[in-house]
Order: C-alpha cells, then structure tokens, then sequence
C-alpha cells in the first residue's frame, strides 16, 4: 500500500454543520466551492497556474473536508487565508431551495496549495 504523498497541494473544504443542510446540498455547495477559483481562472485571459494549483490540477485533485460550526467560524477561515495569501473561496448559496431565500455563506475552499501554508489555517479543524 502507497502512503500518500504529504508534500501534494491539497484543496481543504471548510462546510458548516450549524445549518442542518440536507447531505446532498451539502456534498452540493463543496464542490461549488472547490471548482469556484477554476471557473474564474479559465474566464482570466493569460492567467497563469501557480506550481500548487498545476501539480493539485496534474495529481489526484487532493481534499480535506473539514467543519465549522458557524458563520462566525468560516469567515474567520476565510479572513485567515486572505491574510495569508491562500487562495480561499467562498461559497454563498442563493437561498433557493434552503434558508428561505437568504443568501447564505455555507462553506468555503482553501486552496489548492501546499500542506505548508493551508495546515496553519485549517489543521485544528475537525474533519466533516
């Protein structure tokens, strides 16, 4: 058995669990998450991929699902990857079809970037 690879970029998916969202909108809004910074990257004309996100792109597309327990926990995230200058994205859901026609923040996606620099943000979390 291969032990996996530590040093891989990673994508780590940070959901909140104090919603009560169904499963399936939940497994929903992390993949919204997690193809977001692709989206916008293909859209940027001459945009060039860091190492991370082109070794993340060229492997085994890496994820840790991981919880918080509130609003106030996933902007924190959100805030600490910005400061650090981790790509992080956040996943508003538009109120459609839960949360009563509330734009709700529902998870977000920190990376894909080295171990290094998302462990420190998202390491104390706990997985999902």
């Amino acid at each position: 058995m291969e032990l996996p690879d530590r040093t891989a970029p990673k994508q780590v998916i940070v959901m909140r669990r104090d919603l009560g969202m169904r499963r399936g909108k939940e497994i929903a809004q992390g993949a919204h998450a997690s193809m977001i910074w692709l989206a916008l990257r293909i859209r940027e004309p001459g945009y060039a991929f860091t190492e991370a996100e082109r070794r993340w792109l060229d492997g085994a597309f890496t994820k840790v699902c991981v919880r918080v327990d509130s609003e106030e926990e996933l902007l924190a995230v959100v805030q600490q990857a910005q400061e650090a200058g981790v790509l992080v994205q956040l996943c508003v859901d538009a109120g459609r079809t839960e949360f009563h026609g509330v734009p709700t923040p529902t998870c977000c996606a920190v990376g894909p970037d080295f171990p290094e620099r998302i462990d420190p943000i998202t390491g104390h979390l706990k997985l999902l």
